[in-house]
């Protein structure tokens, strides 16, 4: 689960990370009231889950209440990266005297938290990595133990800052690795920490929790109003949406596709147990997915049913406008009611997953010609 920034600084600021002042709003009216209250520059960020917002046009600054009510206009709305801008957070703007970079995510080729950092920080940071990559310190923690600001303070003495930053950064370092742990986070990143008269803040927050950890956070889905997505979604780039009940089964259904000389559309996994009324929300996502020509089911039944996957399928074709061209590969649980439910509404299946993945490349390739 990705997190706003503004909600991740929430986050930062109850684990001792320094923030700016900061508001969100919903409209110009609310972005100009909050620039008169704070009396200097602000500013006016889009709160968007996409990264790449600033070079995107995403990050506004305003003198007046006047320019912030006209900037967050421009802003509320409009399209960072495909993703609209719903709120905007209004901040006062930083005197900034140097930018660094932290972030800490999972390496998953050693399995170990990584911890990155570089005296370097701001938007050409992806930059800096391509071309001068020795200039980003990288740290391996052992999750098994305790990682104590000594670590952190050296970290930040290898990333080459002044002397009297050592102390502020290995702490900055330390803290974020805390809320790293502390949330289950696959990603917890601060770009740019910035130096400022005041000291050390977190100009920006980024931070992500693993799904399969939310529910060790429910005060966290309660306070920001979060909802886990009932589906593991994922859209692609071609014409035939697959869907399975299962992760390992729905990758191996692209495979098939994929082998048959065809593209996925979608992978969405609808999970174990699915009900009826699961399998019709599945089928609804993808058929409103423009690109999808055939949809391609996959359901080999345990906990789910048959006859409630078949009942969930003719559900779907009933209520939603676009007619897709199915092909469902059905056996397991209840296989006999389900295969005969969707026999006497004349809808045709398979039990060979093999058989059922050719026969969506067949159909698919028969409407492209």
């Amino acid at each position: 689960m990705k997190f706003y920034e503004n909600n991740a600084k929430k986050i930062f600021k109850k684990e001792g990370i320094q923030i700016l002042d900061g508001e969100v709003a919903h409209s110009p009216e609310e972005a100009m009231a909050i620039t008169t209250e704070f009396g200097v520059p602000v500013a006016v960020k889009s709160q968007v889950l996409t990264g790449g917002r600033g070079k995107a046009g995403g990050i506004k600054f305003a003198d007046t209440p006047g320019e912030a009510y006209q900037e967050a206009d421009e802003l509320l709305g409009s399209k960072i990266k495909g993703e609209t801008v719903n709120h905007l957070l209004i901040e006062k703007k930083a005197e900034i005297q140097k930018e660094f970079f932290l972030s800490i995510t999972i390496d998953r080729a050693n399995k170990l938290p990584i911890i990155m950092a570089s005296a370097e920080g701001g938007m050409e940071i992806e930059e800096l990595a391509k071309t001068q990559p020795e200039k980003i310190i990288r740290y391996h923690v052992d999750p098994l133990r305790e990682f104590f600001p000594f670590e952190a303070r050296e970290i930040a003495r290898k990333m080459g800052v002044a002397s009297n930053l050592i102390q502020g950064i290995g702490g900055m370092i330390w803290k974020l690795y805390n809320v790293f742990d502390k949330y289950d986070a696959h990603t917890a990143e601060i770009n740019p920490l910035v130096l400022t008269p005041e000291g050390l803040i977190a100009a920006d927050a980024k931070l992500e929790i693993e799904d399969d950890a939310l529910f060790r956070h429910k005060d966290i889905m309660e306070d920001f109003n979060f909802q886990k997505k009932e589906f593991a979604f994922v859209k692609l780039e071609g014409d035939i949406a697959v869907i399975g009940n299962g992760a390992g089964l729905t990758l191996t259904g692209m495979d098939m596709i994929k082998l048959y000389g065809g593209k996925p559309a979608t992978f969405l996994d609808i999970g174990g147990g699915s009900s009826e009324e699961t399998i019709k929300k599945a089928l609804n996502l993808v058929l409103s997915y423009p690109p999808v020509k055939v949809v391609f089911l996959n359901v080999l039944g345990g906990i789910t049913r048959a006859d409630d996957v078949a009942r969930g399928v003719i559900d779907s074709l009933e209520s939603h406008p676009k007619k897709a061209n199915f092909v469902i590969r059905l056996t397991g649980t209840n296989e006999e009611e389900g295969q005969k439910i969707l026999e006497e509404a004349g809808i045709p299946y398979e039990i060979s997953m093999e058989k059922a993945a050719q026969k969506a490349v067949e159909i698919c390739n028969s409407l492209n010609d």
